[in-house]
Parts: structure tokens; sequence; C-alpha cells
């Protein structure tokens, strides 16, 4: 007799996946890690790096760069060998890694610009990994790029799961490591200091005053203000996923010759 699999769908798929990537070691309760299962949540942080190859890490056989703090990760948690982005450029990934669809079913499959601001947006009524795991009692944090939908747009982060979202919107604004503003939910978050030359609506080109590293700001708006919100939101548990810039588009680096 042959067993047939057993059919999962989506909204348990995305929930397996989300509790899987937290591991053991994230209780949402303190205490000593006994290694029992006590059937308590975990809490979730997803740290996504923006066109980061697997060669370029240490614990992955990489010489000449020296990553220490993702090789502790890699030595005290998981190692994967067979994790695969859902497509080789940003947005559709992005919509593959929080929808749970792949490339044939999402509705995002290439980088579809938006004028003035943003990306082909997610619809309303999108199921995400966020949203279902607020239905679950999280709260919900994103700190970093977003590329899913511009201001206005039923795509924010804030219509798709995440109680707080402080970062860049857009893509092609994410470009600028040192950007005249970012965005707070809805809100934009001046920087002061940081002045593009020939400024675009959508925030894109080239610092020529440079004040306000957009990674420091990000860290420090999410560690004076989103984690506290986070904390007043829930006496549980948490997810925050942080997509970072780095290493991608390094236009504010100079090239040593």
């Amino acid at each position: 007799m042959i067993n047939t699999p057993k059919k999962i769908n989506r909204r348990d798929f995305l929930l397996g996946c989300a509790a899987g990537a937290a591991g053991l070691n994230f209780s949402c309760m303190p205490g000593k890690d006994t290694g029992v299962d006590t059937g308590k949540k975990p809490n979730i942080i997803f740290i996504l790096a923006d066109d980061l190859g697997y060669g370029d890490l240490g614990c992955y056989g990489q010489k000449e760069i020296k990553t220490p703090n993702i090789d502790l990760l890699a030595e005290e948690g998981i190692r994967f060998t067979d994790h695969y982005a859902g497509s080789t450029v940003c947005a559709p990934s992005r919509c593959c890694l929080i929808t749970g669809f792949h490339t044939g079913h999402a509705y995002i499959r290439g980088n579809f610009e938006v004028k003035p601001m943003g990306q082909k947006p997610l619809r309303a009524g999108t199921v995400t990994v966020a949203k279902l795991l607020k239905e679950a009692g999280y709260a919900t944090a994103l700190v970093g790029k977003w590329g899913l939908g511009g201001p206005g747009s039923a795509g924010i982060p804030n219509h798709q799961g995440f109680d707080y979202f402080f970062g860049y919107l857009c893509q092609r604004h994410a470009h600028n490591y040192y950007p005249e503003f970012l965005f707070r939910n809805q809100e934009k978050v001046p920087l002061r200091g940081n002045r593009v030359e020939n400024p675009r609506p959508d925030g894109a080109g080239q610092a020529v005053e440079k004040a306000q590293y957009s990674h420091i700001r990000i860290v420090h708006y999410f560690k004076n203000e989103g984690r506290k919100r986070l904390i007043i939101r829930s006496s549980s548990c948490f997810y925050i996923k942080s997509p970072g810039m780095m290493p991608y588009y390094r236009r504010d680096i100079k090239r040593r010759r």
C-alpha cells in the first residue's frame, strides 16, 4: 500500500515555517532553556540580508571577509545548505517569503515600478505570515526595506500584518544609505543633514551631504520606539522581520584602488 502524503494548506504552511525559523531558543517567557517543549510560542526574529551570496559568509567557506557574528549564529543554530530565494530579484522574492507562494502562483513576479514611489503593491486581503502570527497573538514589526507597496497603497506593511514599520517603503529609495527621509509607518521622518543631489519624488539618488546613516537610524528608532510599542501591544510573543539593505548597491562606499 502506498501512503499518500497529507495535504497541507498555505496558512498552516506559513505558520509552520515561521515557528521552524524561530527555533527553540527564543522563549516568550523568561527562564532557563531546559530543552523541554512546554508548548509556549517562540519569539521570532527574521534577519534578511539583501544580495548576500551563499559564499559570502565564513560559515560557508568564505576566507577573505570576516563574518564572526553570523558564523556564531550558524554554530549555535542551524546552517541551511538547501534554502533558496523565491526569485532572482527583490520584490518577487520578498512576496514569496511573506505569502508562501512560489513565483508560479505569487501575485508579484517582478520589480514592477510604480510612480511616484514604490513597487507593485500586495493586494488587500493577501494572506501573509505577519497576519497569521497576529491572529495567533503575536505583536509584529518590520524594520528595514519593504518594496511591496508604496505610500497610500494596500501593500504597505501596516496593511499586511505589521503593527510597526520603520525604514524604506520603496526599493529605489533604499539604494541610498544616506536618504533625506525614511518612513515610520505611513509618516515621513526627515534625516536632517542628509542631502541628495537632484532629489526625486521617490527619494532615490546620490547623497552629497551625509550626516545620518540610515542603518543606524533604523536601529535607533526601533530600539527607542518600536520595541516599546511591541511590549505594550503584546504580553506574550513577538515577530520581528529585519530586511536590511546591505550589502546591496553600495553607492556610498568608495572603491579602493
